[in-house]
């Protein structure tokens, strides 16, 4: 069974493959882009505020600066997980999955802020968004076991 086959057997709400709402996971994932943007442009006005030069990652003198880096770096190590529950959750229920992504950007933003304070143990402020994570996960287990059942009956 081909892909497209399989979710248009789990979602009769499709259009041209792809369900009618899927334009909100689009403007989801849009949104982790723009989070990304302006975490690395914090990094950047940070190495210039303690002056850490390329091609250094961390300073061994501004633990600011590293917690502001490092909020940076733990959100692109998350970011293939967070695009693939999206674009895969979204198939299964879109407008679900955008609102989920919506809640994990703004709980990424919030651990940003906590972390970038130099007090690491503020990131925790962001811990809400994981709730949108697991949103995503269980749309897209739910998605994957519909394939699974579409693709058994044929």
């Amino acid at each position: 069974m081909r892909f497209l086959d399989a979710i248009n057997a789990v979602n009769p709400h499709l259009q041209n493959g792809l369900p009618k709402d899927y334009g909100w996971v689009v403007l989801a994932g849009t949104g982790g882009f723009v989070v990304n943007m302006h975490l690395a442009r914090q990094v950047g006005l940070a190495r210039k505020k303690f002056g850490v030069e390329y091609p250094t990652m961390y300073s061994d003198s501004s633990k600011e600066f590293n917690c502001v880096q490092r909020s940076h770096q733990n959100y692109l190590e998350n970011a293939p997980f967070f695009y693939f529950l999206l674009a895969f959750g979204g198939l299964q229920a879109p407008r679900c999955s955008a609102a989920c992504g919506a809640l994990y950007l703004l709980g990424r933003i919030a651990y940003a802020r906590g972390y970038s304070s130099g007090d690491p143990k503020k990131r925790m402020r962001g811990a809400f968004g994981y709730i949108g994570l697991l949103g995503l996960l269980i749309n897209t287990l739910l998605l994957g076991g519909r394939m699974i059942r579409a693709g058994c009956g044929k």
